[in-house]
């Protein structure tokens, strides 16, 4: 049986990185779309610079996702989704993260859940239907330097 489900092994980080690349583009897109709403939250949320990192978080979530739909930069990428996670957790979702804490059970909590896939993206790559495999694999790339080639 694992030798028929070796070849489904690029399914799992695609599916992955299609279904957060997706959500990310549109949530970033809806935060651009909506500008001055996303500043005001999070303002009252007490982030620093809120326009600033408003306009970062929004671009970050509308073009990361599209690098993660087609699988470039996958690894950076998803570190850069993971930390928004972790404020978003701090943040807007701290008090539910506590409770589900508290409760044993953080499942429910979105940024959590979203925050354990993009960390898998990040150790385990982009998977072989990818831009970032493709780059890997090409013969140009031999002389390119080694951070580079572990990032793809």
């Amino acid at each position: 049986m694992s030798r028929y489900l070796r070849h489904l092994e690029f399914l799992p980080p695609l599916l992955t990185r299609i279904a957060f690349g997706v959500a990310s583009f549109f949530t970033g897109r809806g935060k651009w779309m909506n500008f001055e709403n996303t500043v005001n939250f999070f303002t009252q949320l007490g982030i620093p610079f809120p326009q600033v990192n408003a306009a970062f978080v929004s671009s970050l979530e509308l073009v990361g996702g599209i690098l993660l739909i087609i699988g470039l930069g996958t690894r950076l990428v998803s570190l850069l989704l993971a930390c928004t996670m972790v404020i978003a957790l701090l943040t807007a979702d701290r008090q539910s993260f506590l409770d589900a804490l508290a409760g044993g059970d953080v499942t429910g909590v979105t940024p959590f859940v979203f925050l354990l896939f993009l960390l898998w993206l990040a150790v385990y790559g982009p998977g072989a239907l990818s831009v970032d495999r493709t780059l890997k694999n090409a013969t140009f790339l031999g002389n390119i330097h080694p951070l580079v080639r572990h990032l793809t």
